[in-house]
């Protein structure tokens, strides 16, 4: 009975989130059930999961073909198995150390291919990151900071009519960052005359517009002055097709923004995209609409990544939010198993020595072990853009008080109660 249950929340689960989760508008349904409902089990605990499918919501007997290997690594083993009544069970075996297995599905339905996969860990909690921490971590970003500050804080603050109402403005901040470069944001705050927390949120990865200013309003709707910012110093006003040239430009493999200068600490590109995550926080507490206490960080992805740096770097921060972090022990590769996104295995020459070195000082895991703030962390176990492996390890070194929310079944994406809950969660623990 128990076990009917799993399968029918699974598959009711599967067909809300099929928009996101599968390819969109797919006549497709895989459902997966691994045999712990948490997914999750001890190492050398054997994992078994029972995979469906269907078409049109017709269960499928095929053959689905499979390969089992660890988190986004080549396969150690594979096989067929044939499906009646659209089920069948493939035993995935156990890990002798922490980690996540990933079952890898394909099938032929009418000449028409269709894929899917499921990921299962093994004692994550143990896991331990791969990148050292330098004894100069402390002292190199305080000169960091300290040569920003020598620029007093500089910002230009233009109201934006468009995406302002009657509960709530917004403004289109300039922030200067140092004398090279300014990172802009879209600023939100309630209209009326009291004080309120601040919350900043740092972007994804990629060279792009602040998409949808709009769209997280709810944080002014309930008192919360909120400024969404991007890295590059690029207006956000400017046209998709620009930014999508500037991005062919200067954001693909060996030429991206993540491998910039990755050679010497000093030059890395993101020195002074840190920089501009702290130089933020100077900005909002710096507003005469500001509390005086609260400072909350929130973000997904690179921007979860940038979310939690900043809470280890800036003691001003006193709560942080962060969806399944980019940047995480990015040498986890050299360990054979998964390291962080961007994934510097996939190119030549990018895990050396010297540029390893560098990533130490970058690295999102020296920052983790430095968060002295309440962190509420969430990601999804099926994420190959930012592997559950490497958010398990951030968890694993915080060791403030924090809170997960595990979401197995999600690839790289957070559904809009999730955010919303964020929020929530950011005003339960306010000072």
């Amino acid at each position: 009975m128990k076990q009917f249950v799993l399968t029918l929340c699974a598959l009711l689960s599967a067909l809300h989130l099929a928009a996101e989760n599968y390819p969109y508008r797919s006549d497709y349904l895989w459902v997966t059930v691994p045999n712990h409902a948490d997914w999750l089990y001890k190492t050398g605990e054997q994992a078994k999961v029972e995979i469906q499918l269907y078409r049109y919501g017709v269960p499928q007997d095929v053959e689905v073909g499979y390969e089992i290997g660890p988190d986004m690594m080549a396969a150690t083993s594979k096989g067929t198995v044939r499906l009646k009544n659209g089920r069948a069970t493939i035993s995935m075996g156990t890990m002798k150390s922490p980690g996540f297995l990933d079952c890898r599905l394909k099938a032929t339905v009418d000449g028409k291919a269709t894929e899917h996969h499921v990921k299962v860990g093994f004692s994550p909690e143990k896991l331990v990151p791969y990148t050292k921490d330098p004894q100069d971590f402390d002292a190199f970003w305080k000169q960091t900071l300290d040569e920003m500050r020598r620029l007093p804080l500089s910002y230009t603050c233009e109201k934006v009519e468009k995406y302002s109402t009657k509960e709530f403005s917004c403004y289109l901040v300039k922030l200067q960052v140092d004398r090279s470069h300014s990172v802009y944001g879209y600023l939100t705050k309630p209209n009326d005359t009291g004080k309120h927390p601040v919350v900043m949120c740092p972007p994804g990865a990629g060279i792009k517009t602040i998409k949808e200013p709009m769209r997280n309003t709810y944080y002014a709707r309930n008192g919360f002055i909120r400024l969404e910012i991007e890295i590059h110093g690029l207006h956000p006003e400017l046209s998709e097709d620009t930014f999508k040239d500037i991005s062919n430009a200067f954001n693909y493999r060996e030429n991206g923004y993540l491998q910039n200068g990755l050679d010497q600490r000093d030059s890395y590109y993101m020195r002074h995209v840190y920089a501009a995550c702290v130089r933020a926080i100077d900005f909002l507490t710096s507003l005469p609409e500001w509390d005086g206490k609260n400072v909350a960080v929130q973000g997904g992805s690179q921007g979860g990544a940038l979310a939690l740096i900043t809470a280890g770097l800036d003691p001003r921060v006193t709560l942080c939010v962060a969806n399944h972090p980019a940047l995480s022990d990015m040498a986890g590769y050299l360990a054979n198993r998964a390291g962080g996104y961007p994934h510097l295995n996939r190119l030549d020459g990018m895990l050396t020595p010297e540029k390893v070195k560098t990533l130490e000082y970058y690295d999102v895991v020296n920052f983790a072990r430095r968060i002295k703030v309440p962190t509420y962390i969430t990601w999804g176990f099926n994420d190959n853009t930012c592997p559950p492996t490497t958010s398990y390890i951030v968890y694993n070194l915080i060791s403030a008080e924090k809170e997960a929310l595990l979401t197995p079944i999600n690839e790289h994406w957070t559904s809009e109660a999730t955010n919303h809950g964020q929020m929530e969660w950011i005003k339960r623990h306010l000072k």
